[in-house]
């Protein structure tokens, strides 16, 4: 992200944001660190490994925004921002059939139960993933990316990395990450207020392979009044 709030564009009111969410970014990282120092023998996180890097997650528009912004200023131009961007639109696209699918089969009868264990247990490969298996985005990655390796509370219910030497069940402490989403979603509330939107925007979520190949311009923002379609 730019040093400066004046730097931030095309909003640069919107930059008070963006350090909120850093902050929020930084507790994340502080939790994860306590979690690692107090069960050395339990995270299991090190370079090479990638599980993180397959898994299937939306970004509130909050951090979209501020991760298709890393990834410009990291990538202004170049053969490897192209590369990341050919893998993005392939992972969209097969995100979209893999939607597809999950809305027929919820048409069929397949519980919600289900369809969440069945999300839960798909893999694609994160766009922003190089070839030595490192992220291209590291110091910039989501949130849920960060955390992920340490215990977590989704929904009242623990969960663990498959890898770590975390066992199911057993009493440890843990990220609640609905009450992180909570802030990131006040966060796009405000973002809302302050762009004066004609969107409810805490209702947009997407994939970070959208998050990079998106324009959050004003008609995506829903700033001003609606234009006609020409």
């Amino acid at each position: 992200m730019p040093q400066n709030d004046s730097d931030y564009k095309p909003y640069p009111e919107l930059a008070p944001i963006f350090k909120s969410y850093e902050a929020l970014r930084d507790a994340a990282d502080a939790i994860f660190s306590r979690v690692e120092q107090t069960y050395p023998h339990c995270v299991k996180c090190a370079p090479g490994c990638s599980d993180c890097c397959h898994a299937l997650f939306d970004l509130p528009l909050v951090e979209a925004m501020y991760i298709n912004r890393a990834f410009k200023d990291a990538f202004p131009h170049g053969r490897e921002r192209s590369d990341i961007l050919e893998k993005a639109a392939d992972a969209d696209r097969r995100l979209a059939k893999t939607k597809r699918d999950m809305f027929r089969a919820e048409r069929a009868g397949t519980s919600t139960e289900e369809l969440m264990n069945e999300t839960a247990s798909l893999r694609m490969r994160c766009p922003l993933l190089n070839a030595k298996n490192e992220c291209s985005l590291y110091d910039k990655r989501p949130i849920t990316c960060r955390l992920y390796g340490a215990p977590l509370d989704i929904g009242g219910k623990g969960h663990v990395c498959g890898f770590s030497g975390f066992n199911p069940g057993e009493p440890y402490p843990t990220a609640r990450l609905e009450k992180i989403q909570s802030r990131l979603d006040q966060l796009g509330g405000e973002i809302e207020k302050i762009l004066k939107s004609r969107f409810r925007l805490t209702d947009i979520y997407m994939p970070l392979s959208m998050a990079l190949l998106t324009d959050y311009d004003d008609k995506f923002l829903g700033v001003g009044e609606e234009q006609p379609e020409k």
